[in-house]
């Protein structure tokens, strides 16, 4: 597999400018001593002061481009959390099942870690309306979903908790419907009930884009997954930089989750005060 070439676009935010300056200045190192991925070049910019905030105001960007495998990209995407990914190269790459299977149990341990620190990802707006959606597809049906729609048939095991066993069924199915998934089996396996809660595994079979399976895996964290078909997955430029975006952008979430609760609090006391 050729080497992927890209461009992060790191932004460091904080209220003190000599705090902001010390941690962009470890980031830069950290970057320059990278062994795992080829840092081609690192550009700082100034400090920007915004005299309107007041938690937040300074502001710095640091622009590196990198180059390597597929693998080394994720982990550094995941590391870094960049605003922007830009990919420079190739065009288009094509990926084994095997090395995918291997970035997809990375991204998997990685935001599991992450999530047992600073909470979940998965989040809907209500599904009671959303129908029931399909289980079940024809062979002759995924065949046309792989080959003319370009999707990944997987098998996908979380571990989750509900109300009940058929709570967990429902808001499952209509979540992975809505996040783009065709769901060819699924099955619910309740491991144990502890205070007023159901415990259970979901194992499903589901198809859907490249894009879709990064994006449920870091959202889920599955305690297993696999790749069934097919043997090769080719991924654009286009689809590969839309995923290191949003891996990132999930990450930057987590992370930063106690800050906006202190710009949240801050706000409504300013609000108070004002009042």
């Amino acid at each position: 597999m050729a080497d992927i070439g890209v461009i992060f676009y790191i932004e460091g935010l904080g209220n003190d400018r000599k705090a902001l300056e010390r941690a962009i200045e470890q980031v830069v190192k950290e970057l320059k001593e990278e062994t795992a991925i080829d840092v081609k070049r690192v550009n700082t910019e100034d400090i920007i002061e915004n005299q309107e905030e007041d938690l937040l105001r300074y502001s710095a960007m640091v622009e590196v481009e990198l180059e390597g495998s597929l693998r080394d990209v994720v982990d550094a995407t995941m590391k870094y959390s960049p605003v922007v990914v830009e990919v420079l190269k190739p065009g288009r790459l094509e990926i084994t099942a095997k090395e995918l299977m291997k970035i997809l149990g990375d991204v998997s341990l990685f935001m599991g870690k992450l999530m047992d620190q600073f909470g979940g990802l998965a989040a809907y707006p209500p599904l009671d309306q959303l129908p029931k959606p399909k289980i079940g597809y024809t062979e002759d049906e995924i065949e046309e979903f792989i080959v003319d729609e370009r999707n990944i048939r997987y098998q996908f095991v979380i571990e989750t908790y509900g109300k009940d066993k058929e709570t967990i069924e429902e808001t499952i199915l209509k979540a992975f419907y809505l996040e783009g998934c065709k769901i060819n089996k699924f099955v619910v396996q309740v491991q144990e009930e502890r205070e007023d809660k159901v415990y259970a595994l979901v194992a499903a079979e589901l198809l859907s884009s490249f894009e879709t399976l990064m994006q449920l895996t870091a959202k889920y964290a599955p305690v297993a997954i696999s790749i069934l078909e097919p043997e090769i997955i080719d991924v654009t430029a286009s689809e590969l930089q839309n995923v290191l975006t949003d891996l990132a952008g999930f990450v930057h979430e987590l992370v930063h989750r106690p800050l906006k609760k202190r710009l949240i609090e801050h706000d409504t006391i300013k609000f108070e005060i004002s009042k």
